[in-house]
């Protein structure tokens, strides 16, 4: 049926509502803290049209309309956007702008933690090139740091916390070139356990981490969820055998997974997958933890450190299911990706933590013709297109789900479940999409965050509010004595000598 609510059609009632949203606005003070904490959430592919999606979704989730519905992003008092171009391409990838956000450099496609004088897949253009980032300057500082996603921990986004690779896909030294091990490249599991000491790492990508031919432990039947290795390492057991002395849990199941408790834990690495996690759609809840639990039990450990901590949760796989072309997967994604933004929040306090919300790049989806309120997100226009047929509002601009049969598109009057979406010209894989993504901020210093930037400023933004990296001069300010006081002071002793 149609949507109506009454109360919408009464001018006070938006009046009001503006009202009180004007008032929290002007009762707002800066926070111009340091940073303690920055809990950073990365959106993989979230553009903005699969915010709004996904926003919609979750209210229709709850049985309303959806479209007013508040998601916890929606609640970050300061936003801005960022201009995501790499150096080399004007739509980037994930690899590019991690570097960008995570090193503070823009850089060229396909690489990580390296700047744009290293070329894709050439070994020795890495040398001398590399950037670290703001992981590693949370770690030199003293604070504990983080990697959680719902990807490979070898994935683009977690690999530029603590990788150098002048190619993404160098997951394991099974996928480099001879000539790449030849100039004295690494894979990026190996650097995983040897760049930085790395705190909490949860994710998936095990077959990355064992020699070939290992057993996966869940599911030993299956070959292609082996290990990948060629140099016979178990990164697993070296990782366990370096941390001798600390407590230090690697988990495969959720079983384990609960068992660890935080209060006593120094270190865990949670690989729940030979790959990428399941979709949240398609996660058994008894077999996989959420992205939820994952971000609870990685704050849990990190903040018992007195200097705070950096932790980076990705949302990895709101982007892979759009490159397949399925809104419904890629808006339960966000969903659930929503929810770990609340759990953070919930754990730590706005008076001492950074909290950050972005997405990489965009993906081109669109949201289109004219749904009535209330109509499912996943629904049709209802109004048809001029060759008479139905068409879904969400849609892509390139991807798999150009099917034209006989010179038509395909007849789905009578289609209402979960497919892919139409797509305008057909591609195995969608690209990304070009246009700027949203900023999100709150916490100490989140006002930086506000107008539009490049998108290599938010890790200048984020150092900058906590101390880290080089720029130290929030801290040095915080020292000396607020300037009413030395004002006062000098009042006070002129009247003495008088």
């Amino acid at each position: 049926g149609l949507y109506v609510n009454i109360e919408e059609e009464n001018p006070d009632y938006w009046r009001s509502q503006a009202r009180e949203t004007l008032q929290s606005a002007l009762d707002r003070k800066l926070n111009t803290n340091v940073a303690k904490n920055i809990l950073f959430f990365l959106g993989d592919g979230m553009g903005v049209t699969t915010y709004t999606a996904a926003r919609i979704l979750k209210g229709q989730l709850q049985n309303q309309s959806g479209e007013d519905t508040v998601m916890t992003m929606d609640t970050f008092p300061h936003v801005g956007l960022a201009k995501t171009y790499s150096v080399d391409f004007q739509i980037p990838d994930s690899a590019a702008t991690a570097t960008a956000y995570l090193c503070g450099v823009k850089t060229n496609l396909n690489v990580i933690g390296v700047n744009a004088a290293a070329r894709n897949g050439v070994c020795r253009t890495q040398k001398g090139n590399e950037v670290t980032s703001i992981l590693k300057w949370a770690k030199d500082a003293g604070k504990s740091v983080g990697v959680v996603t719902t990807t490979r921990v070898q994935h683009a986004t977690p690999a530029t916390t603590y990788a150098h690779s002048a190619s993404r896909k160098w997951y394991s030294d099974a996928d480099m070139p001879d000539s790449a091990k030849k100039d004295g490249c690494t894979d990026i599991a190996s650097q995983l356990i040897k760049n930085i000491d790395i705190d909490v790492i949860i994710g998936g990508g095990r077959k990355y981490m064992t020699p070939r031919g290992t057993k996966d432990p869940e599911y030993p039947w299956d070959f292609s969820s082996r290990g990948k290795r060629r140099d016979g390492r178990n990164l697993i057991q070296e990782w366990q055998s370096m941390k001798t002395g600390k407590v230090a849990h690697y988990v495969w199941n959720k079983t384990d997974f609960d068992a660890v408790d935080p209060e006593t834990t120094n270190y865990l690495m949670a690989l729940f997958e030979p790959g990428d996690l399941q979709y949240e759609a398609d996660r058994d809840p008894i077999l996989d933890p959420s992205i939820v639990e994952t971000t609870e039990k990685a704050i849990r450990i990190l903040q018992k450190n007195p200097k705070g901590f950096f932790l980076l949760v990705e949302g990895g796989r709101i982007d892979q299911a759009h490159h397949a072309g399925q809104a419904y997967m890629a808006l339960h994604e966000a969903i659930a990706f929503d929810k770990a933004i609340a759990k953070g929040l919930e754990l730590t306090k706005d008076e001492e933590t950074l909290t950050i919300v972005t997405a990489d790049h965009s993906q081109p989806l669109t949201f289109n013709g004219f749904p009535f309120r209330g109509q499912s997100i996943l629904g049709k226009s209802p109004l048809w297109a001029t060759d008479m047929l139905p068409y879904t509002t969400l849609m892509y601009g390139n991807g798999p789900g150009n099917k034209i049969i006989n010179g038509k598109r395909p007849d789905i009057r009578n289609v209402t479940t979960n497919y892919i979406q139409f797509s305008a010209v057909p591609m195995k894989s969608t690209t990304h999409s070009g246009e700027d993504v949203a900023v999100l901020a709150r916490g100490p210093m989140a006002h930086l965050f506000s107008g539009v930037q490049e998108q290599n400023y938010i890790a200048h933004a984020m150092a900058y509010a906590a101390c880290v990296g080089t720029d130290m001069r929030h801290c040095q300010s915080e020292s000396l004595p607020p300037l009413e006081n030395v004002l006062i002071r000098f009042t006070v002793s002129d009247n003495f000598l008088c």
